[in-house]
């Protein structure tokens, strides 16, 4: 039998996925948020940086795999426990439950709804460039695609800044939530460390939102043009 087949026919296997997956999702998100910050660095740095990326397709295009079998992995292991959970519903769980969640799991759904509008909107916005097609004739003076000018032109309308912000806003608090419940999942999480696993997830969500928000922040209030 297949290994992941076999991980899925158990609650344990769910939610190693659910984990691993989501370890790597979190990666991929720090990983991006670096090169984005690059356009505090001005055009050329963000220029070349994307220029090298668009030469790689072997790169671009691996990372774009993976990105979509590590989503594919995580939403159906969290379907799957999420309809596990549903069906054998006890009071007494149900009750526990609802006093322990936090904002961020009670908000997974709806938050889960926005950030798969958002991407979809962000990938056809920046990567496919079909909402303002004007982005793919921008070249700036070495001949590469202005990807700084893109950037600036996309932000300074402020509801694809507000929706940016907002959403990275849902993405953090899904992602604080998240990195302390995959040291559960693996069972890296205990008495002794619950407190500084919480904590150590809350503050990264907090710093990656601060991080991604201040792009469009930052371009809204012309602090880089």
């Amino acid at each position: 039998m297949n290994p992941i087949v076999a991980l899925f026919r158990s609650s344990l296997g769910k939610k190693y996925i659910m984990a691993v997956s989501g370890a790597a999702l979190i990666l991929f998100v720090i990983g991006h948020l670096l090169g984005n910050l690059q356009v505090f660095l001005g055009p050329d740095a963000l220029n070349k940086y994307a220029a090298f990326l668009k030469a790689s397709p072997e790169v671009l295009w691996g990372a774009r795999s993976g990105l979509l079998l590590m989503v594919g992995l995580h939403l159906v292991s969290a379907a799957l426990l999420l309809r596990e959970n549903s069906d054998a519903r006890q009071a007494a769980y149900a009750k526990k439950d609802l006093v322990a969640a936090s904002l961020a799991s009670r908000t997974m759904i709806a938050s889960g709804i926005i950030l798969f509008s958002f991407i979809v909107f962000h990938l056809l916005h920046y990567t496919a460039l079909q909402i303002d097609p004007s982005f793919a004739e921008m070249r700036d003076a070495h001949g590469r695609h202005d990807v700084y000018r893109m950037v600036i032109s996309g932000f300074s309308r402020w509801w694809v800044s507000g929706f940016y912000v907002l959403s990275m806003a849902l993405l953090c608090l899904h992602l604080s939530h998240g990195a302390s419940a995959m040291f559960q999942s693996l069972g890296l999480k205990n008495d002794r460390n619950r407190g500084f696993i919480d904590a150590a997830a809350k503050t990264l969500g907090l710093v990656l939102f601060i991080g991604y928000a201040s792009i469009p922040l930052a371009v809204l209030f012309k602090v880089v043009k």
